[in-house]
């Protein structure tokens, strides 16, 4: 049995499955934001369940936000800012008293993507996530890439390219720069922009129920931030030409981004055509916890 946990800055998630993909069981609960410890225990604690459940014990793998360094294995890049500096994969394999493998959380997500979801059958995947941040992972042969600085797919904290006078420098971004594409097309860049205009808070899900209204407002911000993924996902094209790119997170589930991506990143691109399919996630938000269960595999 394969047992798959992804830390999640608002959930973490947790499966049991077979080794063909079959689910057996999964459970979710609220992540104890900055609570390093809390998170851990809450990990132990889904863990047992799933195995009490099952009546069996499974392989573990964990999907993290950010990384872990090469070599200190000390936690790094993650918009969860309480893994930063952490010993992580150390904690946790004391915490649960078993091997364990840990990766990054959008590395999981482009394996599982790229292992039998809308990524099945593609040499590389390029699994772009859209949530509360922006980030990718990069899965060649089914298998995810991470490099010798396990920096693979870090899309988001590239700058926006062909900026505007109104982008730059841009917003500040946890990671201590500004103007990160994560700072634009993230689902909270999409909500920031709209309540920047307007100074009413609204869910992004609410801001495009206003444009499929008719809101000229949320239909300017909408092709504002499609072509603003576009321009970030044109360097992608233009550098690796990816067979495939597939879409996560809570932007993927707006139907229009699949209509309007293609001619945006049509128009950015340096090729004079643009063939690359653009999908949505198979697996939608459980592809991480899938991923992060078939490091064993």
């Amino acid at each position: 049995m394969l047992i798959g946990i992804d830390w999640g800055g608002t959930k973490i998630e947790a499966i049991a499955m077979e080794r063909d993909g079959r689910e057996l069981g999964r459970l979710r609960r609220d992540t104890p934001r900055h609570d390093y410890a809390g998170c851990i225990r809450m990990i132990v604690d889904l863990i047992g369940e799933l195995e009490a459940a099952t009546g069996r014990i499974g392989s573990i793998g964990i999907g993290i936000p950010g990384s872990l360094e090469p070599v200190s294995r000390l936690g790094k890049g993650a918009s969860s800012t309480w893994l930063l500096g952490q010993p992580v994969e150390k904690d946790l394999r004391n915490a649960i008293r078993r091997d364990i493998r840990v990766e990054n959380d959008a590395d999981c997500f482009a394996a599982s993507e790229a292992a039998d979801g809308a990524g099945a059958g593609y040499n590389l995947v390029f699994a772009v996530i859209l949530g509360s941040g922006a980030g990718a992972g990069i899965a060649i042969n089914g298998r995810a890439h991470h490099g010798p600085n396990n920096s693979g797919g870090e899309w988001g904290h590239n700058p926006l390219p062909f900026p505007d006078t109104t982008e730059i420098p841009g917003r500040p971004c946890y990671c201590g720069r500004h103007g990160c594409m994560e700072t634009w097309v993230s689902g909270r860049a999409f909500e920031a922009e709209y309540a920047r205009h307007t100074s009413e808070e609204l869910k992004a899900w609410q801001v495009v129920e206003k444009m499929r209204a008719g809101d000229r407002l949320a239909r300017m911000l909408w092709e504002r931030y499609v072509d603003r993924v576009a321009r970030g996902l044109a360097t992608v094209v233009n550098t690796l030409d990816p067979d495939i790119l597939v879409m996560g997170g809570g932007m993927s589930n707006v139907e229009e981004l699949y209509d309007d991506l293609p001619p945006a990143l049509a128009r950015r691109t340096f090729s004079t055509v643009f063939h690359t399919p653009i999908r949505r996630a198979l697996h939608g938000d459980s592809s991480g916890v899938r991923g992060a269960a078939r490091l064993w595999t």
